[in-house]
């Protein structure tokens, strides 16, 4: 028999993992050992495992995975049989498998019941993943410990409220650096270089656990409430912003009047034939961007068929990186207006993630449809230079109307493109 010698955790580690409950969940400072606490906790399920089922170790992304998985092939490199480095599992003797994943995509997490389930920065988790990770426990009733910082006031922070709450199945528990620092974890000279490093309220949320109101919102709260507006302006319309619904969804159109101001909300589901004819209902001709990714592509090119004021905008990773920094920009400048409702809720509700690639947006639970078409009508609105050109062969007859960056200028009537640019001056050769 191997006689295995487990790290020594103090007592408020040991308590937040060894415990009776289904669904223990920890809110955990930076350097409080949390990460150290359910590597041990999950090697005794793995290693008491009489089943050979799968233990999964789940973090927001695969770098974090790797890492846990890096530090768990060493403490229990005389135990396992098989590293496997490409899928990040290790094999032991018992048949059992633990595996590291990233919780990156959900789909990725659906599969056979597991034996247990650690979620690390599971604050840092969208929700999806979450309820993808836990549909594994269903069938084999295996327990479930959930390890993060405080991160604002998403859905992690209400799962926890409620497993504080003392909710049936549940267990609460909170370590913050002072506890590791009165353990011995962490010397004094680190808690106090932490606290002179770092902003007092990122310090208070990171080693304290106290939640800022909009961490992780790229807004701000309190830039988002104060681009709140009475109603929908009565001005005119001069760009719309389209998001296509996919899945389930919903189609958002919303359009911006030359202020920035909200003019036009609409939201539905339907099929294509109910979607194409409402959008150009809509719209008319008025420039719109419109959400072409995937399989919008065709039905923009549709759309274009009958709109000329149609302009596709494909999201991309880094496309939708910018298209949201434009967002950010414009309500922390507060040049962008909305009554309050649905749009706020979602502005509300939205986060970002730092990856290894760049920034990640997107709702940390539920619907985004309302920001895309708020970001995609404010891009617009953004684009730099749109002219729309109208001739009148009688002088006497009205006047021609020059949309230039979004601002209605009136010109004198002229029956060419080259008395246009002569108005602006010769040596306009735009």
């Amino acid at each position: 028999m191997l006689n295995i010698t487990m790290p020594k955790l103090y007592q408020k580690q040991y308590d937040a993992f060894f415990n009776e409950a289904k669904i223990s969940i920890t809110e955990g400072s930076t350097k409080s050992g949390k990460t150290l606490s359910a590597i041990v906790w999950q090697a005794t399920k793995v290693l008491e495992d009489k089943l050979g089922l799968p233990h999964h170790w789940i973090a927001p992304v695969y770098s974090q995975s790797k890492m846990a998985f890096d530090q768990a092939k060493v403490m229990f490199r005389e135990v396992y049989v098989k590293a496997n480095e490409s899928d990040l599992s290790l094999h032991f003797p018992n048949a059992s498998i633990w595996v590291f994943k990233s919780g990156e995509k959900s789909d990725n997490l659906y599969g056979s019941g597991v034996g247990s389930l650690v979620i690390d920065e599971y604050t840092r988790l969208r929700e999806e993943s979450y309820y993808a990770a836990m549909s594994t426990t269903v069938a084999t009733e295996a327990q479930v410990r959930l390890i993060g910082n405080v991160r604002g006031r998403g859905w992690g922070w209400k799962l926890a409220r409620l497993a504080q709450s003392g909710a049936v199945g549940y267990s609460y528990h909170k370590i913050t650096i002072l506890d590791a620092l009165k353990a011995g974890v962490v010397s004094l000279e680190s808690y106090e270089k932490s606290k002179r490093d770092y902003p007092e309220d990122v310090f208070r949320e990171l080693f304290l656990c106290i939640p800022r109101d909009d961490a992780g919102n790229p807004f701000g709260a309190k830039h988002i409430q104060d681009c709140i507006v009475p109603s929908l302006s009565q001005k005119q319309t001069v760009c719309f912003g389209v998001d296509l619904a996919k899945s389930v969804d919903y189609t958002v159109v919303i359009g911006l009047d030359e202020d920035g101001t909200v003019t036009q909300f609409h939201r539905w589901q339907g099929d294509w034939n109910k979607t194409r004819t409402t959008i150009l209902n809509i719209i008319g001709n008025v420039p719109a961007l419109v959400d072409s990714t995937g399989v919008g592509n065709p039905i923009v090119e549709d759309l274009q068929r009958y709109s000329e004021g149609v302009e596709a905008f494909n999201f991309s990773s880094s496309s939708k990186q910018r298209l949201m920094e434009g967002l950010v920009s414009g309500i922390q400048t507060h040049t962008i207006h909305y009554p309050a409702g649905l749009i706020s809720e979602e502005l509300d509700n939205f986060e970002y993630v730092v990856t290894q690639t760049g920034v990640r947006y997107a709702a940390a639970s539920g619907h985004d449809d309302c920001v895309m078409a708020l970001a995609l009508a404010f891009k617009k609105l953004h684009s730099g230079l749109n002219i729309s050109w109208s001739f009148n062969s009688d002088e006497n007859e009205g006047k021609n109307i020059v949309q230039l960056l979004n601002k209605r200028i009136t010109v004198p009537t002229c029956n060419t493109i080259e008395a246009v640019a002569a108005y602006f001056g010769e040596d306009n050769n735009d």
